[in-house]
């Protein structure tokens, strides 16, 4: 009858944890909507990302509705010290390693602020370069060896010009390819992409 009972009591707690699996998959997967410490960690990010998408300042790159995959490229490159900037790896710090796949989907997930257009300006030289990588109309993509690049179409012009200059004096290292092209670009042409590109 103890057996009995025992192999009860085991069948039950086997049934149990069978119709629980798939609620801590569930789980297992941090949502910011629905934890409040998670979503808190996120709205550090309006801080200097702005609330409705727009940067609080000119050289702090539009987030909201970038692609997916370099999101979270960057927030691992922020945290393993890839790429620096003391805020950023603060920040890819704070979020758990359960974390950062959630965050860059949220963000992600989010529209890419309209801004006013500006007047439409020629092509400059060398764009071509860019579209190679970066899609036609510059919103990025998911290049043949899974690397994702990053939407540059409507880009703020002081955050690219900046982010091209690194690459190109080596003080962002964390895409080689990134690296070798801006050095081959002049000051002058760098200068002229950033201002078509944040204007698309």
């Amino acid at each position: 009858m103890r057996t009995q009972m025992v192999f009860g009591v085991l069948a039950a707690l086997a049934a149990f944890a069978a119709s629980g699996a798939p609620a801590n998959a569930a789980e297992a997967v941090p949502d910011p909507s629905m934890q409040r410490e998670f979503g808190a960690k996120l709205l550090v990010c309006n801080t200097c990302h702005g609330d409705n998408g727009v940067p609080k300042g000119p050289s702090i790159p539009i987030i909201w509705g970038q692609q997916e995959n370099y999101l979270l490229k960057q927030l691992r490159d922020f945290e393993h010290g890839d790429r620096s900037a003391e805020v950023m790896t603060w920040m890819s710090k704070t979020l758990t390693q359960a974390e950062l796949a959630p965050s860059a989907t949220n963000i992600a997930k989010k529209t890419w602020p309209t801004r006013n257009s500006n007047a439409a300006t020629p092509a400059p030289r060398g764009i071509a370069v860019c579209q190679s990588c970066h899609e036609a109309k510059f919103m990025g993509a998911v290049q043949a060896e899974g690397v994702t690049t990053p939407r540059l179409a409507g880009q703020t012009y002081e955050y690219l010009v900046e982010a091209m200059r690194r690459f190109a004096d080596g003080e962002r290292a964390n895409n080689a390819d990134m690296v070798q092209i801006m050095k081959g670009i002049s000051p002058a042409d760098r200068d002229a992409m950033a201002r078509y590109l944040s204007t698309l």
